[in-house]
């Protein structure tokens, strides 16, 4: 296990200026690759499922970004579920290539879309794990989906998400391009995340991306999993995180 450095914070200033609160934890020695974790909605920087993913990638030997996104946490700005996030995600990238040429993009469900979002304009990823990530905008039909729209699309739930969740939702929603556009422009190494017991979307929507992507991609299906950053997720995006500093470079197959 690699010494740990001290863990850092930074203000990233997006192009849209916004300003995220950012944290950092640098190997002591020149790290192998950096690994920016995207977190998804209502969690924070300091949610303890963000924090143990953090500490397992930074035992590989790897420097770890991560932030709050806006609207959430100490950051600036209004959540727009993955959509202006983009701009998030990439001031995240630029704080990671500091020091490491190679930056892998590890996002969870709104995380994921705004990962998926930034990779499929950033040619030099060296590659991209998305855990729970829908393939259109679509909820399901259930309280849990009731309750998500709610949250989001009413003032009413926007208010109650401000003062229970701490979460600011833009009261705009901007119907941007789903992630099954999306996904055919990522050229780096692919890895999407799901788990067979996510309440939110189904396992269908990861096979569904998969076979729009063109870059050298898989599918990790895990049992007991639920939604974004599930404790049983750790391992499985640590490998596919190596998996894709691995397959760097490499074509796709037909």
């Amino acid at each position: 296990m690699p010494e740990r450095a001290e863990r850092g914070r930074a203000t990233l200033a997006t192009a849209d200026d916004v300003l995220l609160e950012g944290c950092h934890l640098l190997t002591v020695d020149a790290p192998r690759a950096a690994v920016v974790v995207v977190h998804g909605f209502t969690a924070t920087s300091e949610h303890p499922d963000v924090l143990s993913l953090v500490g397992t990638l930074h035992d590989r030997a790897l420097d770890v970004v991560w932030y709050d996104s806006r609207g959430h946490g100490r950051s600036g700005g209004h959540s727009t579920l993955g959509d202006l996030e983009s701009h998030d995600v990439a001031a995240a990238v630029a704080l990671a290539s500091e020091r490491a040429e190679r930056v892998v993009l590890v996002g969870a469900s709104m995380g994921a879309i705004a990962a998926l979002r930034h990779a499929a304009t950033d040619c030099h990823l060296a590659g991209v794990v998305l855990v729970s990530c829908p393939a259109a905008w679509r909820l399901p039909r259930n309280a849990r989906g009731v309750l998500a729209t709610g949250l989001t699309r009413t003032r009413l739930g926007r208010a109650l998400a401000a003062r229970y969740l701490k979460v600011r939702v833009s009261s705009r929603w901007t119907n941007p391009e789903p992630p099954v556009a999306l996904v055919p422009r990522v050229s780096a190494p692919l890895t999407l995340v799901h788990g067979d017991a996510d309440p939110f979307i189904a396992t269908a929507d990861a096979h569904e991306l998969e076979a729009l992507a063109v870059c050298p991609r898989r599918v990790d299906v895990v049992p007991g999993m639920g939604h974004a950053f599930d404790p049983l997720a750790t391992p499985v995006i640590v490998a596919a995180v190596e998996w894709a500093l691995a397959h760097e470079g490499h074509p796709a197959s037909p």
